[in-house]
């Protein structure tokens, strides 16, 4: 929907004002919540390359209702306005390309709409001291799919999850047959949801077709965390993707002393039937198998925590997870970047984690600064680099502030820096949008 005439906004800012000024509003048996969001991003790329900027606002309103102790409904409305402070339609005139952050902030398929609203949440909830069961639209967290909240609106999906949590161990099982991805305004069938993002090239180094040509109708998640003695504990995650993909991951956890701890990770993957469709120009998970293996090691003392990650993607097989399903929590991972696509990888990360009290400006701050340095194969190898992203050193400084009296402000200040490095084309299709930027995320987020 594209708002011509800006009067059309006033009811909808009045509500989100009447409601972001209640502090957990009852009425009966019922709780009005939710979330004001104003978002802005900018990216600054390399020399004449177009830099782009834009600024959202919105966020959601959510209601549920106790029917009683053990029964409950909820539902939540998506929101994200354009105030439009560039026009983010017009591509750079050198490599033809727009935006490839500050769209995600609105409608990806339909970058010229103004206003994006979205029914992402609506399900009945019954729980118990150990059992939980919901069923309809929801927002879920796990490794792979989950809400992947950087944007204004988050990944959402419809089916039905079931969780067990008796005592220190927690067992999940859920079945799903509709994703909303990020950054959209409507619910998609598993297989048309892969794809709707960038889908980069096919191993002859042809523009990938896999978009609305992947025949996938459910996917199936199960996952277990749980102890296996003093200081040990695993969590297993599979994803299995009708026709498409299984992805099976595995992280075991160690208590080396009070201040150490040591992690492991393995992600297996294999092709399901077809691999999302026969055709082979139009598939979707091409290679057989593909394993990321990684290892990270962290000390924390007082309020603060430093570790070194590292992850490989084996040169056997691309790792792929839709983009459009989440963040890929790997140990490696950095804001603003992800691993996807790729194959024969190495990245090293150093993150920083600090939480302090500045009493004089009554306000307590966490800053987490994450140096990483990743390896790729060549561009002009599409077999081991879908998205011909060069090699780079990436350098994020996140910061998230709680300030006192402003109860449920949450403002938010990221900066990402990415350079490249290495031997590769002198084409900026292989910069542009993806090192050697200045990208910068001012956010302010009211709960209430």
């Amino acid at each position: 929907m594209t708002l011509k005439n800006p009067a059309y906004l006033i009811p909808v800012l009045l509500f989100s004002f009447f409601a972001a000024s209640q502090e957990n509003l009852e009425v009966s048996k019922g709780k009005l919540g939710g979330q004001w969001r104003t978002f802005y991003m900018a990216t600054f790329n390399k020399d004449s390359l177009k830099d782009f900027e834009a600024l959202a606002t919105g966020g959601y309103i959510k209601y549920t209702y106790d029917f009683n102790k053990n029964l409950s409904a909820g539902g939540a409305l998506y929101s994200s306005l354009n105030t439009k402070i560039q026009d983010l339609t017009k591509p750079d005139p050198t490599t033809g390309r727009t935006s490839r952050y500050e769209e995600g902030l609105f409608d990806l398929l339909n970058p010229s709409r103004d206003l994006l609203v979205i029914l992402g949440e609506m399900y009945l909830d019954y729980h118990t001291d150990f059992h939980r069961v919901k069923v309809g639209r929801m927002k879920i967290k796990s490794p792979f799919l989950n809400g992947q909240d950087g944007r204004m609106i988050p990944t959402l999906v419809q089916g039905a999850w079931y969780t067990y949590s008796p005592g220190r161990s927690q067992f999940q099982f859920g079945v799903l047959n509709e994703i909303a991805p990020r950054s959209g305004s409507e619910f998609f069938s598993i297989g048309e949801s892969i794809g709707i993002y960038p889908s980069g090239r096919t191993l002859s180094g042809a523009p990938s077709m896999y978009e609305g040509n992947t025949n996938s109708d459910y996917v199936i998640i199960a996952s277990a965390s749980m102890p296996l003695g003093k200081g040990i504990k695993t969590t297993l995650w599979n994803y299995y993707t009708d026709n498409v993909f299984n992805t099976f991951y595995l992280k075991p956890e160690f208590d080396l002393s009070k201040n150490w701890n040591l992690q492991l990770e393995w992600v297996h993957q294999n092709r399901v039937g077809e691999g999302g469709n026969d055709e082979e120009a139009l598939r979707y998970f091409t290679a057989n198998t593909s394993d990321v293996i990684g290892t990270r090691l962290a000390y924390s003392w007082n309020r603060s925590s430093l570790s070194l990650a590292w992850n490989h993607i084996l040169p056997h097989g691309q790792f792929l997870f839709p983009r459009e399903w989440g963040r890929e929590f790997i140990f490696s991972f950095q804001k603003r970047e992800r691993s996807e696509g790729s194959a024969d990888n190495h990245s090293l990360v150093l993150y920083y984690d600090q939480r302090s009290r500045i009493e004089r400006l009554g306000l307590d701050l966490q800053s987490i600064i994450s140096v990483g340095r990743h390896w790729k194969a060549p561009v002009t190898n599409p077999e081991l680099n879908k998205y011909a992203f060069p090699d780079y050193t990436h350098i994020n400084l996140d910061l998230l502030f709680d300030i006192d009296g402003l109860k449920g402000l949450s403002p938010e200040v990221l900066i990402t820096g990415k350079v490249s490095h290495g031997d590769f084309p002198d084409n900026p299709n292989f910069i542009f949008n993806k090192t050697d930027l200045l990208h910068v995320n001012l956010v302010l987020n009211y709960n209430f």
